[in-house]
């Protein structure tokens, strides 16, 4: 697991270290992380991976192909259901990281590597802006200035630069595409480009003035699909800070990390070192926690990062367990238990008759499954089931 989590739970977890193609299919979601050159995002990269296939140097474009990595999703209940079940392995669910390279002003004209940046963040789900909060004169910055903010302005003045193209693009097909429908006699293709075009005659404005806020808005609030948009994806701000900030939380003092406060709202700012997690990635256990105790911290940086990037893509965990193995499983909110079967093999979902569930806390308080049956806490549910997270289920299937 490689010190993306020190939980005495979690100790037992098998390493992982996999390399991903880019070609492989997501289901549960692709997390990128994204900032400008010299911030921290490869080291935070190989530190969440356990890799050291993205090189960390000091110099911008060092990342030229994006570089992915699945990383576990701690989850202390999982080990807890395996210890019960004499489960003889555990697999965690996991999530894809990616890597890509630093952006710099310009790039949605193609300036440094920005039309390959624009292409590689339009294939994730989820942004994790890496911005600068810490004083180095060894390691430049692009514009010689910390100012993560400003930052991360320049980010979303490209990406909005980026969407207004795909806009206007848009927008010049839709009268042929009226013309077409209107021809065909097809009603409610003619209401559904009748409001897309409503659509973006709002968004158009908003992406000319650089209001990404209020596109995130038009798009999450739209009843109609449009073209994908990069501002409209979800986003977390990744304070990265020294290590001498990080330690006692004293980035509390920090202004770059009280700008990032000011600007985001401290809910929505994860504190992180990316030198001290590349550090505790590299130790053994003990010297992980003797060096955590030495900096006052209980948890990792990386942990909450994957936790709370796996809340915000709206994913649940559900488990199936036995002696083989104890296995956590994504899907996202208000998943049917037939599509939740589907993830661990096509031929569930296709043949599902029902499920055999119940809750893991209620194994974990009762300790067995005859107890649960006598508690009345073992229920067959059928397709319209919705799962819930924490779940443990057997599925009866038939093809």
């Amino acid at each position: 697991y490689g010190g993306c989590d020190r939980d005495p739970a979690l100790q037992k977890w098998p390493a992982m270290r996999i390399k991903v193609p880019q070609e492989t299919n997501f289901k549960s979601g692709m997390v990128s992380i994204v900032g400008r050159p010299n911030v921290g995002k490869s080291t935070l990269f190989n530190a969440l991976t356990e890799t050291a296939q993205a090189a960390a140097e000091n110099y911008p474009f060092c990342t030229i192909e994006p570089n992915l990595g699945q990383v576990p999703v701690p989850d202390e209940r999982l080990a807890t259901l395996a210890g019960l079940a004499g489960s003889k392995e555990i697999i965690p669910t996991q999530l894809t990281f990616v890597d890509i390279a630093g952006l710099v002003k310009g790039a949605a004209q193609g300036e440094g590597l920005g039309n390959q940046f624009l292409s590689n963040v339009m294939g994730v789900d989820l942004i994790l802006h890496v911005l600068r909060c810490f004083e180095d004169s060894d390691i430049t910055h692009v514009h010689n200035k910390v100012d993560p903010v400003g930052d991360f302005d320049t980010i979303m003045t490209e990406l909005c630069l980026k969407d207004l193209e795909s806009v206007e693009k848009r927008q010049s097909k839709m009268a042929s595409l009226m013309k077409k429908a209107k021809n065909s006699g097809s009603t409610q293709e003619i209401k559904d480009l009748t409001a897309e075009e409503e659509l973006l005659n709002k968004v158009r404005p908003a992406l000319e003035s650089g209001d990404y806020n209020a596109v995130y808005t038009l798009i999450t609030d739209a009843s109609i699909a449009t073209v994908p948009l990069l501002t409209a994806k979800k986003g977390l701000y990744i304070a990265n800070v020294s290590e001498d900030d990080f330690s006692g939380n004293a980035y509390e003092d920090n202004p770059h990390y009280q700008a990032m406060v000011s600007h985001f709202g401290r809910d929505k700012v994860i504190v992180v070192s990316a030198k001290i997690e590349s550090e505790l990635a590299q130790m053994d256990e003990a010297e992980a926690a003797e060096m955590m105790e030495s900096l006052e911290i209980n948890q990792t940086g990386l942990t909450t990062i994957i936790k709370r990037a796996y809340q915000h893509l709206g994913l649940i965990s559900f488990f199936t367990c036995g002696p083989k193995e104890a296995h956590a499983w994504s899907v996202r909110v208000g998943t049917k238990v037939p599509q939740a079967a589907g993830t661990i093999h096509s031929d569930m979902e296709r043949g599902f008759i029902c499920a055999e569930v119940y809750h893991c806390d209620d194994l974990i308080e009762l300790k067995t499954e005859a107890a649960l049956k006598g508690a009345g806490k073992l229920r067959t549910e059928g397709k319209e089931y919705i799962v819930a997270d924490g779940d443990v289920m057997l599925v009866r299937f038939n093809v």
